[in-house]
């Protein structure tokens, strides 16, 4: 059971300049909106890091309150508000809130401009997150073009597995390795190598909370979606239940769509993946991606339904 602090206290992190390691992403036979001259068509102002990256700030954080625990049970539930670009800052602050074992995150530039914000938790009962309360208030998404052959209740090949090791590329969406992200990452820790991982509570590397959604995705979606288009992250929460994920170890990966939505520009859809240890069938994790699709990066859009 975690203390209960009398008031809030809020943990802060040190300015850091997140990398970006998605520029070379490929999906579809074409380019991401992590390539500048793709996200230029789309009138953005810049190729945006990959949203999974911040999540590493908050980890020192998430430790300070709740100890090597986080790397068990831990919970990051994020809202992604803003993009960021190589070589702007990033901060990042936790608060405590009444309930123990929930806190508010957020993310903020130099200029005070939110990058994020959402919970952090601990489980094993994790408290409603962000992202709860975000899937449990949708709507009817009225009538789709991009995602309309998914359904909620719509499940993923069976028998999928992933691994991320220390050394081999992670495939054409994650075109890197463990070793070239810790190279890079904000907040490195032993536990990530192996050499320190060793010396860890468990005897073995783990996986770096912003790398478990490489895990749970590097294997390109077989989901309906209508294409060539051009997607981002929206929201994503990674949920530890019987952490850690370690380095090196294969899961099996259990998907179904959770929910379906729509935006001025986007439409969209959420994907739970479990996290499966096949030995012992238990779930070591869940991660919850609600990814957008950019209705004008799909060339049969109805022009009409285009927002100007």
């Amino acid at each position: 059971m975690s203390a209960r602090f009398a008031t809030p206290i809020t943990f802060t992190g040190p300015w850091r300049s997140p990398a970006q390691m998605l520029d070379a992403q490929e999906y579809d036979g074409h380019a991401s909106v992590h390539d500048e001259a793709t996200a230029a068509t789309l009138g953005l102002r810049g190729a945006p890091i990959e949203g999974p990256t911040h999540f590493s700030q908050f980890d020192p954080l998430a430790v300070a309150r709740w100890g090597d625990a986080w790397f068990e049970r831990g919970c990051i539930s994020s809202h992604f508000l803003e993009m960021v670009v190589a070589g702007e800052q990033v901060q990042a602050t936790l608060t405590t809130g009444d309930e123990p074992d929930l806190a508010r995150i957020d993310a903020r530039k130099p200029d005070g401009t939110a990058v994020l914000t959402g919970t952090a938790s601990i489980g094993p009962e994790h408290p409603t997150t962000e992202l709860d309360r975000r899937l449990a208030s949708l709507r009817e998404p009225g009538e789709l073009f991009i995602v309309d052959r998914l359904h909620v209740g719509m499940a993923g090949p069976a028998g999928e597995t992933a691994v991320v090791t220390h050394d081999d590329h992670n495939g054409d969406l994650y075109p890197f390795s463990l070793a070239q992200k810790l190279d890079r990452i904000t907040e490195p820790h032993p536990w990530y190598t192996l050499e320190g991982g060793a010396s860890s509570p468990w005897g073995r590397a783990v996986v770096p909370f912003e790398m478990i959604s490489v895990l749970a995705m590097k294997a390109p979606s077989t989901f309906p979606v209508r294409g060539p288009s051009i997607g981002l992250f929206v929201d994503l929460e990674v949920r530890l239940l019987a952490g850690p994920v370690f380095v090196g170890h294969t899961y099996e990966l259990r998907r179904r769509i959770v929910g379906l939505g729509q935006s001025r520009r986007t439409e969209s859809s959420w994907i739970e993946t479990l996290v499966v240890d096949p030995g012992t069938d238990v779930t070591v994790a869940r991660v919850l991606l609600h990814s957008g699709v950019f209705k004008a990066s799909y060339a049969n859009y109805p022009p009409e339904r285009l927002a100007t």
